[in-house]
């Protein structure tokens, strides 16, 4: 009779049929009396969304002193119903971290112990396994308390007990509770030859879990050990096609800014799973990024539509909002994300954004700094706290929360941008230098769009200028001017003053003139022309040279050279009028004085670009801070 009931309550279970498991389940308790009966009657109630019922059920009958199981479960009612005291109270707030790998009582006898032992720790009620989830409850009641240290012991201990323990392990990454190199070493010390091999080969179980496990790491470090990890188990395992695999793939390329191939990468999940929510905060970021106005208008209202009780569908209505311009709406939807789930991070940092648009630094300080104590393993808010404050001058502020996001990233190409821009308003030229040269190395070794970093490359240009090492300034001019979206009238101005120091005067005129084509009424650009003209005419013979030396002109006389430079000058203007009657420089850009302005206020004119995306993979700024010409240099 008791293998029927089991059966026939099993059977229920599995269509669903929630009364007819409860009414069978409850017979089978009173024929047995077993607390693993009663465990799975209360389960029955706990699927049904009955948490109340459930856990006085367990309470009655006083099964929570008597069953390790019970007792967890008891604890997870009261955690759903938002009784997180009480659930502390049942869970006790003692960690039995004498069960953890690697202690003075380490279970490093358990995986040795016969096969029984093992599977009776895969039975519901085996003690090892619930005393790993109950670490794993009590994280989450630290989290909802915002006891966040408490919080990571916790979830790294559940994993440390029980390395199946997924959930705990999914917390740890996804609130980027731990830095890019304790991610790593964490994931050393987790005991996976512990996992149960029997009927595979040894130790191929323990490989195909890490190698899981290595996926859903931060991808600011070891990007090689991330790609052999995938491509194993695409090749050997067929999960190429497997969406947390592509997912964790997305996350790489986002990192590189290669944001097209990222995007592809996304569409090939949601076109297989329209509603898979964790792929979204990425996708939006990228639609983000490559200005998708439309699409991300028909996802909004689709999600609107479908999924108004999910918080990414508010996020993807801001991020709709941010890209067109409305920023204000933004903000609000924003702000609602993260009301429906606090420790939602994407919100929180498009939540900061907003305000960073708008260039209120006060307000987006303050949100940037909830980002920071919410997501403490993650470099990125404290470096948007450090670019706010670049851009309010307060260099030692900036500085400081900079070198606190190095202390937890020392591979993001930005951070070492804005820590070069500190190093060069310090007048530690040479450090900047460093800086800056680093940041495109790794940029270059990570393979990231070398577009993103047009404004890195200028700002080293500017660094080696002012150490008066002309020449190496007018290469990484050059580089950047190469890439056709760095045009800017700052840039030519730049060149044409380190030509000026070289003894160059026409050069510096034609740069000059460059620079003026795109914004007539640079006022830089325009004293430097004139000094450039003088010197020009006081060198004769290096006009003439020069002349000669591009083989367009040979120069007899004074009146020739008067005839040439009023010839030049003249095709010049006219350009400047075509391309201003054009609406604005052919390269794209405002044109006109309006971008060079607002490249001096810190704006977008400067290679600045914001981005959206997952706290733990997932949101970071492209461009950085671009430093520009100063009257006081000239």
């Amino acid at each position: 009779m008791e293998e029927f009931l089991k059966s026939w309550r099993q059977d229920a279970l599995n269509k669903h049929q929630y009364d007819a498991a409860i009414f069978i389940g409850d017979k089978l308790l009173a024929l047995t009396g077993d607390p693993k009966d009663a465990f799975w009657l209360a389960q029955v109630h706990f699927s049904t969304g009955h948490y109340n019922r459930a856990q006085s059920f367990l309470t009655r009958n006083d099964l929570i002193t008597r069953s390790t199981s019970c007792r967890y479960l008891a604890a997870l009612c009261l955690i759903k119903q938002s009784k997180y005291d009480e659930a502390l109270n049942v869970l006790g707030d003692k960690n039995p971290t004498h069960l953890a790998s690697g202690s003075s009582t380490s279970t490093a006898s358990r995986r040795r112990a016969p096969s029984k032992s093992s599977k009776d720790r895969d039975d519901p009620g085996s003690n090892i396994k619930f005393e790993a989830a109950m670490c794993y409850l009590r994280g989450l009641v630290y989290a909802k308390q915002n006891a966040f240290d408490k919080a990571k012991e916790c979830y790294k201990l559940a994993v440390l007990i029980d390395v199946k323990c997924f959930e705990a392990f999914d917390q740890l990454m996804k609130n980027s509770l731990m830095s890019p190199d304790e991610e790593w070493s964490f994931l050393e010390s987790l005991d996976f030859e512990g996992i149960n091999s029997d009927g595979e080969e040894p130790g191929q179980q323990a490989e195909f879990v890490k190698m899981l496990y290595t996926t859903r790491l931060s991808k600011y470090k070891n990007p090689m050990s991330f790609n052999n990890a995938t491509e194993t188990l695409a090749e050997r395992y067929n999960l190429r096609q497997n969406a947390d695999l592509i997912l964790s793939r997305a996350e790489l390329l986002f990192t590189q800014c290669r944001f097209k191939e990222c995007l592809s990468l996304c569409e090939n999940v949601i076109e297989d799973d329209n509603y898979n929510f964790a792929v979204y905060p990425l996708y939006l970021a990228c639609l983000h990024e490559l200005n998708m106005k439309n699409k991300l208008f028909l996802i909004s209202h689709d999600m609107a539509d479908n999924y108004p009780e999910e918080p990414v569908t508010w996020l993807a209505v801001g991020v709709y909002y941010l890209t067109t311009g409305k920023i204000a709406e933004a903000r609000r939807f924003f702000s609602k994300a993260s009301m429906m789930d606090p420790h939602f991070g994407p919100a929180w940092i498009g939540f900061a954004h907003t305000f960073a648009a708008e260039g209120e630094h006060d307000q987006a300080i303050s949100a940037y700094s909830t980002a920071a104590r919410l997501f403490q393993g993650t470099h990125l808010p404290q470096l948007f706290l450090g670019m706010q404050h670049l851009q309010l001058n307060n260099i030692t502020l900036a500085d400081e929360y900079l070198n606190n996001a190095f202390i937890l990233c020392k591979s993001d190409p930005l951070l070492l941008n804005e820590l070069g821009v500190v190093f060069y308003h310090k007048e530690h030229l040479k450090e900047s230098i460093q800086l800056f040269t680093k940041a495109l190395e790794i940029a270059d070794e990570i393979e990231s769009d070398p577009k993103a970093w047009i404004a890195t490359r200028a700002n080293l240009g500017h660094a080696y200028r002012r150490l008066e090492l002309f020449d190496k300034a007018l290469e990484a001019f050059e580089e950047v001017t190469r890439a056709g979206e760095g045009r800017d009238a700052n840039i030519y101005s730049a060149v044409g003053l380190c030509q000026l120091q070289l003894g160059r005067p026409w050069d510096a005129v034609v740069s000059l003139h460059e620079a003026l084509a795109i914004s007539p009424q640079d006022p830089i650009a325009t004293e430097l022309l004139e000094k450039a003209l003088k010197e020009n005419a006081n060198t004769d013979a290096l006009f003439q040279a020069t002349l000669l030396a591009d083989g367009e002109i040979v120069v007899q006389d004074e009146e020739d050279v008067d005839f040439i430079l009023h010839e030049r000058m003249l095709r010049s203007k006219l350009k400047a009028k075509a391309i201003a009657a054009s609406g604005g420089h052919r390269y794209g850009g405002d044109g006109g004085e309006s971008s060079t302005r607002s490249s001096r206020r810190g704006g977008t004119a400067s290679g600045e670009r914001r981005r959206l995306g997952d706290v733990t993979s997932n949101y970071q700024e492209v461009g950085g801070e671009s430093m520009d010409l100063s009257d006081e240099e000239l």
